[in-house]
């Protein structure tokens, strides 16, 4: 499946721009995403990733191709649902996977005309919003849906950049 997807700074009033807009609250989730680096390329080179997301309704173990566009964060994803986190890490090792990076959020998600709207905060970079269409349809509309409801929430910047590769910017700032 194509997960096509926008990101952006949240604005301390994202909130009351969600709720403007008539979003209707799903869930709140916790988020622990361990990313793994592949034994036969560099994925941070290649444009992909490998995690597995721990949440409280379960695990999965999720692949990211490269992205699509240049203006979101669009790209294959395919996901399997896992029941043993910890023995899909050992799994992974043992086949030469190194594990790269772990990255916590909090998520709270509202659906909204055939989108996901996410607010995360994510530890060590702050508040975000994404946009995610729902399901499969064609790239160029589901790509200008969330555009648009982007627009509509005020947001004009696209960030393209993961949180993995956020956090690995600010970690060589520091140093």
């Amino acid at each position: 499946m194509i997960e096509v997807e926008v990101k952006a700074r949240a604005p301390e009033d994202i909130e009351k721009r969600i709720a403007a807009l008539g979003a209707r609250l799903l869930v709140v989730e916790n988020h622990h995403d361990l990313y793994f680096n592949s034994p036969q390329r560099d994925f941070r080179l290649s444009d992909e990733a490998l995690r597995i997301r721990i949440k409280e309704e379960g695990a999965r173990l999720t692949y990211k191709g490269p992205k699509l566009d240049q203006t979101t964060k669009s790209r294959l994803e395919m996901t399997v649902k896992i029941d043993d986190p910890k023995q899909m890490e050992q799994i992974l090792s043992a086949l030469g996977f190194v594990l790269s990076a772990q990255v916590r959020k909090k998520r709270v998600k509202y659906s909204y005309e055939g989108v996901v709207l996410a607010l995360d905060e994510v530890e060590g970079l702050g508040s975000f919003v994404e946009v995610e269409a729902e399901g499969e349809g064609d790239y160029e509309e589901q790509r200008r849906k969330v555009l648009s409801i982007m627009s509509k929430l005020g947001l004009h910047e696209s960030i393209r950049s993961s949180y993995l590769e956020l956090l690995e910017e600010k970690e060589k700032t520091c140093q």
